[in-house]
């Protein structure tokens, strides 16, 4: 079917130029992630997670990001999730911040590497009972016969876990993308939209180019 015409499609800004930019990405992205939680505070956290394969089979899937500083973003997941394996065999990694409502969109692309258990650990204990309980629930991504797998699982270890401290998983925990480009783009009149895109040069200093859309 063709998409109707009444879909809004035009999120044109002001313009954008290199003077608007921080000199280090990551406050740039403080900057527009502030902004993002401003104007439209639904899941601004939410970002579009491409992995692939160690024989190079793509996939993508939905993910929050619960944390972010100077060395990147942070996610958390089961290790042995489709995501955990190609991040095993493939640990190179892309986000797309989709702010889309807002004119704006956010990539980075980096490598991957697990957090350390301590941080996991940290993160996990400030999670509601119920979230905890559902992380040990799930194989995530395993197939199963019927929806009744996971609420008797669930009520199982809920009454495991009543009266104790629930443990990290061994097999759930974070990982953290360390950028080496990151592009902003903010959308523009006639499809001429502001794209720029930081990378790092030899040296370690972030270069800012101006690409074309």
């Amino acid at each position: 079917m063709s998409i109707p015409n009444n879909i809004q499609e035009d999120f044109s800004r002001e313009p954008l130029s290199l003077h608007d930019l921080a000199a280090q990405p990551m406050d740039q992205f403080k900057q527009w992630f502030r902004e993002a939680c401003e104007e439209n505070p639904d899941a601004p956290n939410a970002v579009s997670l491409a992995t692939a394969s160690a024989d190079a089979v793509p996939s993508v899937r939905t993910v929050l990001m619960k944390q972010f500083d100077q060395n990147g973003f942070v996610f958390f997941t089961n290790y042995a999730s489709r995501k955990g394996q190609d991040l095993a065999e493939n640990p190179k990694a892309a986000i797309l911040f989709p702010w889309t409502s807002q004119g704006r969109q956010i990539i980075a692309r980096g490598a991957i590497c697990r957090l350390p258990h301590d941080e996991s650990s940290a993160y996990f204990d400030s999670r509601s009972r119920g979230s905890q309980v559902g992380a040990w629930a799930s194989h995530q991504s395993k197939v199963i016969s019927d929806r009744s797998v996971l609420e008797d699982k669930l009520f199982q270890l809920t009454q495991q876990f009543a009266e104790e401290k629930i443990p990290l998983p061994d097999f759930w925990g974070g990982y953290r993308l360390t950028p080496e480009t990151l592009e902003f783009w903010q959308g523009q009149a006639s499809r001429l939209h502001d794209r720029f895109e930081y990378r790092r040069n030899n040296d370690g200093v972030w270069i800012i180019d101006r690409l074309s859309p």
